[in-house]
């Protein structure tokens, strides 16, 4: 559909304006430490008493002047009150997103954006982690196994990334908690450097960065709007919900992947009750037995920047698509790009207008289920 650019010329000005204005507001740029690896040892040097001193990047941009231009939009301008209110909503999470950014390493300063940002998880969400954490282990067996380099990863990335036309970069960092993530506004993939993966996790990683995150990416690309390219308000719930149900949908979804997600919750959990990075990796290591690697990491990416909330919602995001997916809901129009279950009445609205287009990639994963594991499936069934 042709779009009446002077009917909307308007929303494409301001479209474009913050366009402009957010390609420096990639937080997960910001937020993780420069010296994770010194940090470790010295906490595993102290037994665990001493709480880490973590270093960020610096900030390349002035967080006062971005705000003030975010604000001097003239929203007043878009005669549709729909689409106005929607560049409402997203001049606000883009405000809240700068906040975080501009008080990573300030303690509670952080954690209270962050709250306003992601929110925390509420008495049903710690039940459900519980409740996930109730079930035992699955034995594992030699999918589980991590012997797979960097390398060997990079390269099953590359063959796995032929189901699709895009092209993007991947690159390695020894500054992430992660064992890979997803750089939206660079396209990039960064893969923990030194890091050993089961075909599991390579499985896992392939179907959530590539075949959500990245496809998320590049169809947020192929719209008159960029908005879609770099994020509705609140998308973060649906985007990382969509790529661990396509963990499920492919086959690789296992309890010991649940319980970590299940883990991230509590941990989250702990920063609401005060506790310092020693008390939470206690809670985790002392009481929930974990190792002392994976206790770290986990608390780590809890307690990055001063109290970083995100992960709870990968696991909130799982129940909503896979309630959303068991109503025979299309998933199509949450896969036009960076969006949210709470504006899809917004996108099929732009779409109308010819504002927006349907999918051009999709993700294989979802065409059928291919999970075998009944446990898996009583779960998430029984999720509140």
């Amino acid at each position: 559909m042709l779009v009446d650019y002077d009917k909307y010329q308007a929303v494409l000005d301001i479209d474009a304006n913050i366009n402009r204005l957010v390609r420096k507001i990639e937080l997960l740029s910001y937020v993780n430490p420069l010296n994770i690896a010194k940090a470790r040892k010295e906490f595993f040097a102290s037994k665990f008493t001493e709480n880490p001193s973590f270093k960020y990047p610096k900030i390349d941009f002035n967080p006062y002047k971005l705000q003030r231009l975010f604000f001097s939009q003239r929203l007043e301008r878009i005669k549709d009150e729909r689409i106005q209110k929607v560049y409402e909503d997203i001049i606000y999470e883009y405000s809240g997103l700068i906040q975080c950014i501009e008080t990573i390493g300030e303690g509670d300063k952080f954690y209270y954006n962050c709250l306003r940002s992601f929110g925390t998880p509420n008495e049903k969400d710690v039940k459900n982690a519980e409740f996930i954490l109730h079930f035992d282990d699955d034995p594992e067996d030699e999918t589980m196994i991590p012997h797979y380099n960097t390398a060997e990863a990079v390269e099953y990335f590359k063959e796995f990334s032929k189901l699709f036309d895009f092209e993007y970069h991947i690159k390695t960092s020894n500054k992430m908690s992660a064992s890979a993530m997803v750089l939206n506004n660079q396209k990039t993939m960064v893969l923990r450097k030194n890091n050993l993966y089961s075909q599991n996790e390579l499985e896992t990683l392939a179907n959530h960065e590539i075949g959500v995150h990245l496809v998320t990416t590049f169809n947020g690309l192929n719209h008159p709007l960029k908005i879609f390219s770099h994020g509705f308000p609140k998308n973060v719930e649906t985007q990382e919900g969509l790529a661990v149900f396509s963990e499920y949908m492919s086959g690789c979804l296992t309890l010991k992947r649940l319980k970590e997600l299940s883990y991230r919750v509590i941990a989250i959990d702990s920063l609401s009750k005060g506790y310092d990075f020693a008390g939470t990796f206690d809670v985790l290591y002392s009481q929930f037995k974990l190792d002392k690697k994976t206790a770290f990491n986990i608390t780590l990416r809890a307690h990055r920047g001063g109290g970083f909330t995100k992960d709870y919602l990968y696991l909130t995001g799982l129940k909503k698509i896979y309630k959303h997916y068991k109503q025979d809901k299309s998933l199509d129009n949450l896969l036009t790009g960076k969006v949210s279950l709470k504006y899809l009445a917004e996108i099929e609205h732009l779409q109308e207008l010819g504002l927006a287009n349907t999918i051009k990639y999709n993700n294989p994963a979802y065409e059928a289920n291919k999970n075998t594991n009944p446990t898996v499936d009583f779960i998430l069934e029984s999720l509140k």
